[in-house]
């Protein structure tokens, strides 16, 4: 008993000491539990209309080194937009341009740089062929309230255009000369189409303002074009022009 006694205030300390350590862990697991939910998963997103769903693009620079991002006909009901582009690399790392900007307006552009800047000196990023963009809603709580994303695709030296879905390809009737070009989904469209989608709109954007012909390969019963505020029907796939492209769904 009095050997006990005599280790009684170590045994104390030595189970204080494992119940202490015990808490920690847990609070810990718990922690890095709930670090693991991104916070867009607890939020319940609302799908966009397509009616209400901006026009979207991204328009590569002469030198390819930079996109031009442009989104207009914002129709969601929401304080800021949080921007985000992610591509690859050809040695397979992703590099992300994240952004937040508060909407008072209906459109929106920023320039978007592939590399990085630093003191006025840039470094680009070099070989880039695809990435994703993804823009979030929010409203003046930071609550999100839409959200969109699309993978993109960034070609040059190649007459065959295609998205990066394979669902889209547009093959240009002459090789291009020092031109870019950007293949994506826009989202939405500043006129709305007269007919069932089947896919798309897809949009081709490029370096150069010049006429691009070429043949568009879309599934759906028609292939349409967007000129001015018209949608014009395709015959045989021929176009004379990159722009957005739809196709209607088949009536059977």
């Amino acid at each position: 008993m009095e050997k006990l006694k005599k280790y009684l205030p170590f045994l104390v300390l030595v189970i204080g000491f494992l119940v202490l350590l015990f808490a920690i862990v847990t609070v810990k697991k718990r922690a890095s539990v709930k670090e693991e939910v991104p916070s867009d998963q607890e939020e319940n997103v609302p799908e966009i209309p397509f009616d209400k769903r901006p026009f979207t693009s991204l328009i590569p620079s002469k030198d390819g080194h930079w996109l031009k991002l442009k989104v207009e006909d914002i129709k969601v009901q929401a304080a800021s937009l949080d921007y985000e582009i992610l591509y690859q690399l050809p040695d397979g790392r992703t590099q992300g341009v994240p952004g937040t900007v508060k909407l008072t307006e209906s459109n929106f552009e920023r320039d978007i740089l592939l590399g990085s800047e630093s003191s006025g000196k840039y470094r680009f990023d070099e070989g880039v062929k695809n990435g994703t963009l993804t823009l979030k809603f929010r409203d003046d709580k930071g609550k999100l309230v839409g959200k969109l994303s699309t993978d993109f695709a960034l070609l040059s030296d190649t007459r065959e255009l295609t998205s990066f879905d394979s669902k889209f390809k547009y093959v240009l009737d002459e090789m291009p000369k020092g031109a870019f070009f950007v293949v994506m989904e826009t989202f939405g469209v500043k006129i709305k189409p007269q007919f069932p989608l089947a896919s798309g709109p897809y949009g081709v954007f490029a370096s150069l303002d010049k006429k691009f012909s070429g043949k568009v390969i879309l599934e759906g019963d028609s292939v349409y074009y967007l000129e001015g505020d018209s949608w014009l029907k395709i015959d045989e796939g021929k176009a004379s022009n990159i722009g957005i492209f739809a196709s209607q769904k088949s009536s059977s």
